[in-house]
């Protein structure tokens, strides 16, 4: 049934099958002219003799109905035919098969026309969303954090002198649309004892890119390529940075891997250098988004250390787009202990200022007692939803159950992205209303100006 897919609404395929249909019809109606009927009176009486010879008796309505049989059997023929003619041309084209071509046709005719997503954070949390949108519109840019420096990402960074990839490389596999096999590869860590050991082969790929062609914002629009990556994954800077804690006690800590370990409360958190410049194609993302998305993800050290490099938070405010924050659906340990939704939507309006955030996306489901139990003896609880405080900043909020429960508790994509999009098309819908009232409105004003 793969060929019915060809029929999907949007593929653009129906009206050249109806096409050839018609063509097909026009012939033959063009060879019954410069034939004047006569082989078709010789096959209609051919139908009538048999059915009386078989049956004994004689009916007029026994040409209509063998007429739509043949018609029916010609519609068959045809379509079993350009069935074959599209399995060839797949078959030399793309080797994957149909359904790989259908799904290319598909995101650029569907997806290409979705809305336009900007979403600026970084880690794990950042991937779930991606994971989830990806699916509903590839119009979608994830600008991400580049103050990492732990783990292979730091060690790259400080031998190679370039930006941490981890983040960046969670972002290009969680875009892609390419095998399992292909995204176990860029994932695959090296063990053992030697230089490579800790690594993960995406990190290196994005390294050797980046040395090859010369600009880190090239590899990876090069690496994406490789992936099939849906939308676009770019730095906030292209520049080093390193993110600086200032504790409650006045006390500084430096290095994004350091400030969880301090098991102080933070005040606010800043990069050095302070005046690095962003990525042109990050800023210009924000700024044409329908929807500009915060979070999920750490508060401190993923989230806001974006809104620290120059000309993003301004891009934020400035933006025509919604801006929605996720919040986290559990607090970090040595970062936002005892958080609830409204203190962590506080710390990102400290940071970014007022006009950062229009509607706070809240879990409102409750975490079972046992991970909690799990969670409660690393530190971790589950984020309050305090509804009212959060309305009282001037912030709508949204509820939503929001947590998928296997062994961690986390986002579920699917539910993300339904309860983002649905929000989206409906304050677009809005807006194209609005639109319309405003022409309306002052269409009215010009005739009374006229009359």
């Amino acid at each position: 049934m793969h060929f019915l897919k060809w029929l999907y609404p949007g593929m653009k395929f129906k009206r050249w099958l109806l096409l050839f249909s018609a063509g097909v019809i026009c012939a033959s109606m063009g060879l019954a002219i410069v034939f004047n009927y006569k082989y078709i009176g010789f096959v209609e009486e051919a139908i009538f003799r048999l059915f009386y010879m078989t049956t004994g008796k004689y009916y007029y309505a026994v040409t209509t109905i063998a007429g739509t049989a043949i018609v029916v059997m010609g519609l068959g023929i045809m379509l079993a035919a350009t069935q074959q003619i599209i399995k060839s041309v797949i078959s030399v084209l793309v080797p994957e098969g149909s359904d790989k071509l259908v799904e290319i046709i598909f995101e650029k005719r569907k997806l290409n026309r979705g809305p336009a997503i900007t979403v600026i954070g970084g880690g794990t949390g950042l991937s779930v969303l991606l994971r989830g949108i990806k699916s509903i519109t590839s119009n979608l840019t994830a600008v991400v954090t580049v103050a990492d420096d732990g783990g292979s990402s730091g060690r790259l960074r400080e031998e190679l002198g370039i930006i941490p990839p981890g983040d960046l490389r969670n972002c290009l596999v969680a875009l892609a649309d390419t095998e399992p096999l292909m995204e176990k590869l860029f994932q695959h860590r090296f063990g053992g004892h030697s230089e490579l050991a800790g690594h993960s082969f995406g990190n290196l790929f994005i390294a050797a890119m980046t040395e090859i062609v010369g600009d880190v914002e090239l590899a990876l629009k090069e690496s994406s390529k490789v992936l099939a990556v849906r939308g676009q994954v770019l730095p906030s800077t292209n520049e080093r940075v390193q993110l600086v804690a200032e504790m409650a006690d006045g006390t500084r800590v430096r290095g994004e891997s350091q400030i969880p370990l301090s098991g102080k409360k933070v005040k606010k958190v800043v990069i050095e250098p302070q005046n690095v410049l962003p990525v042109k194609g990050a800023v210009e993302a924000i700024l044409d988004a329908d929807a500009c998305i915060l979070g999920p993800g750490s508060l401190y050290t993923s989230v806001i250390p974006n809104l620290l490099v120059k000309g993003i938070a301004e891009a934020v405010r400035d933006s025509d787009a919604v801006k929605i924050y996720i919040c986290n659906v559990m607090t970090q340990p040595g970062e936002t202990d005892g958080y609830t939704a409204c203190d962590h939507i506080k710390a990102i309006l400290d940071h970014a200022g007022p006009g950062a955030i229009d509607i706070a996306v809240v879990n409102v489901q409750e975490v079972a007692p046992e991970l909690c139990q799990v969670y409660a003896e690393q530190g971790a609880y589950p984020v309050v939803p305090d509804i009212e405080a959060i309305e009282a900043l001037g912030i709508k909020v949204v509820k939503a159950n929001l947590i998928s429960e296997t062994n961690l508790v986390r986002h579920d994509p699917a539910r993300l992205s339904r309860t983002i999009m649905s929000m989206v098309y409906d304050l677009k819908l809005n807006s194209d209303r609005m639109r319309l009232l405003d022409y309306y409105i002052m269409a009215e004003s010009i005739k009374k100006l006229k009359d």
